[in-house]
């Protein structure tokens, strides 16, 4: 089957045609969004502290947690249409609540790619040998472990590095593409030009609180295996999919000490939710409202007190 590549970006076109061997996913006809969890549970700051310490992981460059800057462009392939319309508007949903900003433009630059496959390894192979910059941050060395897929659900983060001026670059120990390439004149060169990827260089602040670097996602890659999935309903698996796609998770295997919807698909939680919990979209509002260009334990202790202030009394 022909497949039009009007309307996509080059890496969406490269990952649906990486999947012209996978099957869609067929379920019963999607829910409406799920309620949010109402639970309960100690909300002292140590805990809310703790939650926020074991929850994100920050972004390897900064050391900051990142979060979305540009309005998140989602598209979803892999499953039938009203799956993949459900999914992208969730998504679009639990971010208008976090704050993130969200691109209302009919054609936005795609920069969270949601990847239903059969063959997930056989994807994130090609991501490896084709498009690694989409991997996230690493040296070749570890390539071929960051790819390997180790979860029925999981998520790849390309971040990115905003300066004091407002200056992008892409996260990467050897820039290349994207943000970073540049094209000089070489008249003994093929076509007449040479690429070039110059040495990142931001610039900074003084202050003691930070440095004025901001990390942001540029791009993440979400791929599911349906196979392994046919017991979770699509509600369920959207808001999974929707706190993956908004912060960057330090380990799915993690029991989270408070209830949350990565508990989900862990081994041996007890304090599971088939849906975003009030945890989830205090921890999320907390990211969002967070000083961006503050240090990492500045930001976590925002995030906690935000967490503590919004579910103070419930």
């Amino acid at each position: 089957m022909a497949i039009s590549r009007r309307g996509l970006s080059p890496f969406v076109f490269f990952i649906i045609l990486s999947l012209t061997f996978s099957q869609a996913w067929t379920q019963p006809a999607p829910p409406g969004a799920p309620e949010n969890v109402t639970v309960t549970g100690t909300k002292s700051r140590e805990v809310m502290r703790g939650f926020v310490q074991s929850f994100a992981a920050p972004a390897r460059l900064t050391g900051k947690m990142a979060r979305w800057g540009e309005g998140i462009c989602p598209v979803t392939v892999g499953v039938r249409p009203e799956f993949a319309k459900f999914i992208n508007r969730r998504l679009k949903e639990v971010a208008a609540q976090a704050g993130a900003p969200v691109s209302e433009r009919a054609r936005c630059r795609t920069n969270v790619e949601i990847i239903f496959t059969t063959t997930p390894q056989d994807l994130l192979d090609n991501v490896r040998r084709k498009q690694p910059v989409f991997l996230g941050y690493h040296n070749s060395s570890q390539a071929e472990k960051l790819a390997t897929v180790t979860h029925v659900i999981q998520a790849w983060y390309l971040t990115a590095t905003r300066d004091a001026h407002g200056a992008v670059q892409i996260d990467n120990p050897r820039p290349a593409g994207l943000i970073n390439k540049m094209e000089v004149p070489c008249d003994l060169c093929p076509g007449g030009k040479m690429d070039i990827y110059p040495p990142q260089v931001a610039a900074v602040s003084g202050s003691r609180l930070g440095d004025g670097l901001r990390s942001e996602f540029y791009n993440v890659i979400i791929v599911a295996d349906p196979t392994k999935l046919l017991t979770y309903e699509m509600g369920e698996l959207s808001d999974y999919i929707a706190m993956l796609a908004l912060t960057q998770v330090s380990s799915q295997d993690t029991c989270q000490q408070l209830p949350s919807i990565l508990n989900m698909l862990a081994e041996g939680c007890d304090r599971k939710a088939a849906a975003l919990t009030e945890n989830d979209l205090a921890y999320l509002h907390g990211l969002y409202k967070a000083a961006p260009d503050q240090t990492l334990a500045t930001q976590q202790d925002q995030i906690g007190y935000q967490m503590e202030q919004e579910l103070k009394g419930r």
